[in-house]
């Protein structure tokens, strides 16, 4: 848009120019200013630049023979015999009111014994062709120490010369084999990724650029080769077979609000064509051939756009499907073939669109919704034109056809073609899709996925970002996943599974799919794969939706058909809330028949309790014991909780266990958890909504869950939270003088009988606790349960030392804990200072159950001399320490 680019000729010289400024035309100005690239412009000469148009010459050694400009940075690269020679575009601020356009020649690749016929730049991606192969390099910057600038300006790319097996080089080796009336032809190669560095043409890289500072250095990687042969058409041997069309077609990041001024490259493809063939590959993060396109006659010329492939022919422009769009999807979302989104395979067939007949078609190129043709009509015969000729000519020979003066010549016309609407022919599309519906699974699924990525690519469109054409895509795009999802719930495919996704994309919701595609007429209608596992998985999760009674009742229906052994997992969805329970039950006691379950007996007791039969609800929860059921509860965790909003909820069925059987809900709440159900965090906030506590107080039966998943727990990192959190607890309740607001499931006793975390309290900390009775008000067993805790051996008595910090001034049990701490941290003096302070009764006990083995020598060196001086002291505690010192 800056500038345009042109290879010239004038009496024999081929020049390459630049035309810049050329806005200014139209307004009037004829004005033109030819000047050098590089020349610096005079301040008093430049003023005159903003209302002419300007023409760049650039300078080359050799011929220029093809150029291409990158679309991103608008770069230029011109192809020379043996090189190729990089442009960059530069904007030269002449003042604050001129900004003029002018190239630096920055960089030049020499290719030894190599013509290009065409080039193809962008985002310094290079393909090459040559009548018959292509070559696909990128240039990638290299870090350059300092004092190696100088050297690497040349050699950064270069590639060492391969030797092949007859010690030559393959080009010279075929030149020197050329004779005038043969062609020599190779074999057939396709080299991808790090095989194209075999390809054997050598590439060294020259740094021309005139600034010192910042110069980047580069290295060559090659990304393709391919080399093809004359090809024996369908049409017979074809003299003019080589290459034509190379193009590199960038694909930016999907068009979003705040960025849509900036484009981000997201894929590269690079489209090359034979005359009957044509190649489109991805050269991005992967190199892979996508499509292959057929051509039904001879083609003289081709684009490729984010949408399409046009093609002129003899006779015809012709428009193909690409798969740019599902590639590039795939590119930004690598997750994107999942159970929440889906996009149609890369390799679909692809299809011809349409087919216009024009006379001559000589040159194509494509601007947004335009197709340019340049035709030329020929007075000759046109089927004589068309037949074959079997003679072989040299490669040489096309070369050598004398040039033509084109004023002579009658016939030219131009055409501009407005291109038909993404929305006109995405309908167009689905209507025609709605022929196959009912005759051709699979071609209904092409065509309807192919009018979901000819919408995909219109929102992957950077210069698409007029609000109202956005709004009318995304609904398209909607649209078309919901006709996806219709085909594979409808339709018996081996691809079933993405009904799922495409319905999730659609944003349909459970009910809305249902009115597409259950019949109230039709009474034995029968349901496929995709339809059932679209609603397995969506009645699964954690939805926010919840069914009418009628549609709810139709889902049971509709399970009982295709899959009844879902039915007990089916009603337990939170979209199944206001189902019937009657109906369900009766469809249960059909299940049972075929195959009972525990999770089907718990469902029924579910049923039971929504109609409010506690003799039903009794008799079925009779069936099992009390340790089946609680592991039962796994198969179905939604039995007694559920989620909304990401807040869990807890059950009707939790709500009665609670008040019934607390001891089965804390065991099934276990079970879960130890079977990865259920996290410790979901844990807690369940039984804190089911006892309606608020974030900061802990109920008992939350108490309760933690000492009955301390006899099971073998994390030791989950392990060492739960001691946390019932030490916790314990000394709050203790210290705050609280009462537990239900009565504990397990005492003291039985939590030593059956946690090894609980150990046998001390004889001396009971003779410590004997000295004072504790308040009234403090729980007795949260004391017992607090020091057979201390007297375990699992507990981190450093991490316990904060939360055991409000008991230091509770009389003897705070002296208990306190010695209790120190003695595990192997403080055993400290320990007996503490005792003989405070409790020198306790303190003889204390050394025959900790001083034993090597600790012995503490009775001798702390105990005996203490005894000594504290029973010469005359006090109150005088009896004792002598009956002690005894």
């Amino acid at each position: 848009g800056d500038y345009l680019a042109t290879i010239e000729e004038k009496s024999k010289v081929t020049f390459l120019r630049a035309y810049v400024n050329w806005r200014c035309m139209p307004a009037g100005s004829s004005r033109v200013c030819v000047r050098m690239m590089g020349h610096k412009m005079e301040e008093s000469y430049s003023e005159t630049l903003k209302e002419q148009m300007s023409v760049v010459e650039m300078p080359l050694s050799d011929p220029p023979l093809c150029i291409s400009c990158c679309p991103i940075n608008g770069d230029l690269l011109v192809g020379c015999k043996n090189k190729l020679v990089m442009f960059c575009l530069k904007y030269l601020v002449i003042n604050q009111n001129l900004t003029v356009l002018d190239f630096e020649r920055s960089l030049i690749l020499h290719i030894d014994n190599f013509i290009p016929a065409e080039v193809a730049f962008c985002a310094r991606h290079i393909a090459i062709t040559t009548e018959l192969d292509v070559l696909i390099l990128k240039l990638e910057l290299v870090q350059q120490s300092a004092d190696r600038t100088e050297h690497c300006a040349h050699q950064a790319g270069t590639i060492e010369k391969p030797v092949n097996g007859g010690g030559e080089d393959l080009s010279t080796h075929t030149l020197q084999l050329e004779l005038d009336e043969f062609v020599i032809c190779q074999k057939p190669v396709e080299l991808l990724g790090e095989e194209s560095k075999l390809c054997k043409i050598p590439i060294t890289l020259e740094s021309t650029e005139l600034s010192t500072e910042d110069t980047k250095h580069f290295q060559v990687r090659y990304l393709l080769f391919r080399r093809f042969t004359p090809d024996q058409s369908p049409f017979g041997f074809c003299e003019e077979t080589k290459l034509h069309s190379v193009q590199l077609l960038p694909v930016y990041q999907t068009a979003k609000e705040e960025t849509e001024n900036k484009r981000e490259l997201l894929s590269l493809f690079c489209f090359f064509s034979l005359p009957h063939v044509g190649y489109l590959y991805s050269v991005g993060k992967l190199v892979e051939l996508i499509s292959t396109y057929q051509y039904s006659e001879k083609s003289e010329q081709a684009v490729l756009t984010p949408q399409f492939l046009h093609v002129i022919t003899s006779e015809n422009l012709q428009c193909f499907t690409v798969r740019c769009s599902a590639a590039a999807a795939r590119d930004e979302d690598p997750y994107i073939d999942t159970t929440v989104k889906a996009c149609p395979p890369v390799a679909l067939d692809v299809c011809t669109l349409r087919m216009q007949l024009f006379i001559g078609p000589r040159a194509i190129c494509h601007f947004k919704n335009y197709i340019i043709l340049l035709t030329k009509a020929d007075t000759e015969d046109i089927t004589e034109r068309r037949k074959p000729t079997r003679r072989l000519l040299s490669r040489k020979a096309d070369s050598n056809k004398s040039r033509t003066n084109s004023k002579s010549e009658p016939g030219w016309n131009l055409y501009i073609i407005n291109t038909v609407s993404t929305i006109q022919l995405y309908r167009e599309m689905v209507d025609y899709s709605r022929t196959y519906e009912n005759v051709r699974t699979e071609s209904c699924i092409h065509l309807l996925s192919e009018a979901h990525l000819l919408v995909r690519a219109a929102m992957m469109d950077p210069s698409f970002l007029k609000p109202e054409e956005k709004e009318e895509l995304l609904r398209a795009f909607k649209e078309s996943c919901a006709f996806l999802g219709d085909c594979y719930s409808r339709f018996d495919t081996k691809d079933y599974h993405l009904a799922l996704p495409y319905y999730r994309m659609s944003g349909l919701s459970v009910t809305e799919v249902l009115e597409r595609l259950v019949s109230e007429v039709d009474k034995i209608q029968t349901y496929e794969r995709g339809f059932i596992f679209y609603l397995t998985h969506s009645l699964n999760e954690n939805l926010n939706e919840e069914l009418s009674k009628e549609s709810a009742n139709k889902i049971l229906q509709i399970f009982w058909l295709a899959d009844p052994l879902q039915l007990p997992h089916i009603l337990c969805s939170p979209c199944m809330k206001n189902v019937c329970p009657l109906t369900a039950v009766k469809y249960l006691h059909k299940v049972e028949d075929i195959m009972p379950s525990v999770v089907l007996t718990l469902t029924k007791a579910f049923m039971a309790l929504k109609m409010g039969d506690l003799t039903m609800y009794e008799h079925e929860m009779d069936c099992h014991k009390e340790t089946i059921l609680a592991c039962g509860f796994t198969g179905q965790p939604k039995l007694l909780r559920q989620c909304k909003e990401g807040i869990v909820i807890p059950t009707e069925f939790a709500v009665h266990l609670k008040a019934m059987q607390p001891g089965l809900l804390v065991a099934a709440t276990v079970a879960l958890h130890e079977n990865s159900k259920i996290e410790l965090e979901e844990a807690d906030m369940f039984f804190k909504i089911l006892c309606n506590n608020s974030e900061n107080t802990v109920p008992q039966l939350l108490v309760d869950f933690w000492e009955a998943l301390l006899v099971v727990c073998s994390q030791e990192e989950v392990l060492q939270e739960l001691l946390l959190k019932v030490t916790s607890q314990y000394v709050q309740r203790i210290s705050k003088k609280q009462l537990p607001e239900t009565k504990p499931l397990k005492t003291t006793e039985d939590l030593i009988n059956s946690c090894t975390h609980f150990g046998l309290i001390f004889p001396w900390v009971t003779l410590i606790m004997s000295m004072e009775s504790p308040p009234a008000e403090v729980y007795p067993e949260d004391v017992s349960k607090l020091q057979s805790l201390l007297c375990g051996q699992s507990m981190d008595i450093t991490a316990a030392l904060p939360v055991l910090e409000p008991l230091k001034e509770t009389g003897s049990l705070g002296l208990a804990v306190h010695v209790l701490c120190s003695t595990r941290l192997g403080r055993y003096e400290e320990s007996l200072e503490q005792l003989l302070r405070r409790c020198p009764a306790a303190a003889v006990s204390y050394a025959q159950h900790e001083l034993k083995d090597d600790r012995r020598a503490v009775w001798w060196n702390k105990l005996l001399p203490e005894l000594c001086k504290r029973t010469r002291l005359t006090g109150s505690d005088y009896r004792v320490l002598i009956s002690s010192l005894k």
